[in-house]
């Protein structure tokens, strides 16, 4: 045999004969390495740990501390899945089980349909047939002979996949007695699998289509390692504690009702913490040199057809008719925006010109995918719209970079960073997307911010960066995004007066910090469980009197605590002292003031803090300007 080097991830080479698998490699770079292979990369192409190396390659080693080794444990899990509910119920129809983050779904077409009580008896049998170290193979044929095989046994999901590979053979997995159409690659048996846990069933349609339909989907959760597993289904239990939708209802913040699908109803205290998030907001953005500025939601047909959303984003929109002319609802607040930059000439020293918009949209949703204040179909986009010169860009984005670096830190999340480009359906010529790309990857590059492309994602008028925050449990969410867009520019013949006093076209970077302002505040709830930070909190402090004759004194001090601009209130009911503290508690206020004879003749108060719990007496003012005061202004976490 010839001999072959192998260049590893660190630059290395490694000589072996031709023929070598992979599992082999893997095993030749350490006993440990070997065990937790489960697949690896070849020249980017990911491959099985069977496969073979004839000649010379770039090889990494995927295990599970990679995403694209926990992809492949987890669509493994899927295809493991699947073999479990052909051996418990063979009539079932098999259509899609990809990886998800934290572990699979599949989805299936049965008969008579799947309930909770199935879940048991399919991880049961999940965990015999891992048991038994079935090996996963792959092996191709040609795609007509595939499409006869599927449709022969009565497969029409698979069919109808395969009719749509242009390829003249695809690649079947067996597992078992099991066989699925799949590209792979897979971990080499089903021993590998151990730490699995089902979790919800839910009805998915077909291809996301609601023309088609529906089928169930069982989702489960995968781990390499048991403790991982209890970790994250410990996790699960507190964000099912931590329920935004449950949590609105309790603290009185929102509701829905199905008079407005996928329309949030804020009540009181939910405007408490809108109102602050969009005040502070306002306040930095005032630091930062922004101007506000206000957009109608119902704009002319003509204007959405000129911006392109007509073509690329139709199947979102609302309409309307008004004398007789079309009109559409606001999906986006940019084409408004431009028309504001267009009222005038500009010049060349302006720039940038940083207009912030707190815009109310609306999307067309599918009624399956709303999810409380996750996914409706009317909010509020802390929006910016920013132009500029070409030579600015870099210097741009950095700002609005460290921006949203420093309202994430007041809020105590963290985030990770992509940089999503050119989708198939796009407006601007692929020189602008180029030169876009080019820009923010410098930007992100200037900062030193470590970041994720994501390939196709972009807007379809311009890449961007997305920032995705990480709450408390351990899930991201999508929130503030910056899009740099050379396209809408052109389209609606922005120009500016140069120093040459010719005529140019500026940049214009798309820019949301909270994203929308009730998914953020969702995100919040739940991050924070419902108990706010201080100056966030709709309740910020409450008196209880303990009985009838300290109401007086405490009427007082509510009057010295909302002078000062402190949300307060007082609990004046005939109510045991004891009760009322628990009362306070299940609000999540953080400051409960007691008041007894005591205090009323010392003139303080007994200060009882939500989590640390007796806090002692103190003098009114010491408590208002020692702790309230400062801890608001603060934005003590």
């Amino acid at each position: 045999m010839s001999e072959i080097k192998v260049r590893l991830p660190d630059g290395s080479e490694k000589a072996f004969e031709s023929g070598v698998t992979l599992a082999e490699v893997a095993k030749s770079l350490g006993n440990r390495l070997g065990k937790d292979a489960l697949a690896a990369r070849v020249d980017g192409r990911k491959l099985d740990l069977s496969a073979k190396l004839e000649n010379d390659a770039s090889v990494e080693i995927l295990t599970f501390d990679s995403e694209d080794g926990r992809d492949v444990f987890r669509h493994s899990s899927s295809h493991l899945m699947a073999y479990a509910v052909q051996q418990l119920f063979p009539d079932t129809k098999f259509a899609i089980g990809p990886a998800i983050e934290n572990g699979f779904y599949y989805d299936f077409d049965k008969p008579s349909g799947f309930t909770e009580d199935d879940l048991a008896g399919i991880e049961k049998k999940m965990k015999e047939l891992a048991g038994q170290a079935v090996p996963f193979k792959r092996y191709e044929i040609p795609r007509q002979e595939a499409l006869e095989r599927f449709r022969s046994r009565g497969e029409i999901y698979k069919a109808e996949l395969i009719e749509a590979i242009p390829d003249d053979k695809v690649s079947i997995y067996e597992l078992g007695e099991f066989e699925d159409l799949c590209t792979g690659p897979h971990v080499p048996d089903s021993s590998y699998i151990k730490a699995f846990k089902l979790t919800s069933l839910a009805g998915a349609y077909w291809r996301g289509d609601e023309h088609n339909k529906m089928l169930q989907r069982i989702y489960g959760a995968s781990f390499r390692k048991e403790k991982d597993l209890k970790e994250h289904l410990d996790l699960l239990e507190e964000a099912k504690r931590r329920d935004h939708r449950k949590l609105g209802r309790e603290l009185d913040l929102f509701s829905f009702h199905d008079e407005g699908p996928g329309f949030a109803f804020f009540h009181p205290k939910g405007m408490v913490l809108w109102n602050n998030l969009l005040d502070f907001w306002r306040k930095e953005h005032t630091k930062r040199g922004y101007v506000e500025v206000r957009t109608p939601i119902i704009l002319r047909r003509t204007l959405w057809e000129q911006s392109g959303h007509w073509d690329h984003y139709r199947e979102n929109m609302y309409f309307t008719t008004i004398d007789e002319q079309d009109f559409a609802v606001k999906p986006m607040n940019c084409p408004g925006g431009l028309l504001i930059y267009k009222t005038r000439l500009h010049s060349y020293r302006e720039f940038p010109i940083r207009c912030a918009e707190v815009g109310l949209v609306h999307r067309h949703e599918k009624s399956g995918v709303l999810l409380g204040l996750f996914r409706v179909r009317q909010f509020t986009q802390d929006d910016a719209h920013i132009f500029l010169l070409p030579e600015q860009i870099v210097d741009e984005v950095v700002g609005v970079i460290n921006f949203v670096d420093h309202m994430y830190r007041v809020f105590g999340l963290e985030y990770l960073v992509e940089l999503s480009t050119k989708p198939e359906k796009h407006i601007g010529t692929d020189e602008m997307w180029e030169h876009a790309t080019d820009g923010l990857r410098a930007a992100l590059q200037k900062v030193g911010l470590k970041y994720k492309v994501n390939e196709g994602d972009g807007a379809f008028y311009g890449p961007k960066i997305d920032f995705h925050v990480r709450d408390c449990l351990k899930r991201t969410w999508q929130c503030a995004t910056i899009q740099l867009d050379f396209a809408m520019p052109e389209k609606f013949d922005l120009s500016y007066v140069g120093a040459d006093n010719q005529r140019h076209r500026p940049v214009m970077i798309h820019r949301t910090l909270y994203g929308a302002i009730e998914r953020f505040l969702g995100i919040l709830t739940e991050h924070y469980g419902g108990a706010f930070p201080l100056w966030l909190a709709p309740v910020q402090a409450i008196l209880l009197p303990v009985g009838e004759g300290h109401r007086t004194y405490c009427a007082g001090l509510l009057e010295r605590l909302r002078s000062a601009d402190i949300r307060a209130e007082a609990d004046m009911r005939d109510d045991k002292i004891g009760f009322k503290i628990r009362e306070a508690q299940l609000q999540k206020i953080p400051y409960m003031l007691i008041v007894g004879d005591k205090e009323v003749s010392s003139g303080t108060v007994s200060v009882r803090h939500r989590r640390q719990g007796d806090i002692g007496p103190r003098k009114f003012e010491d408590f208002l300007e020692g702790l309230l005061l400062p801890e608001i202004r603060n934005k003590t976490l």
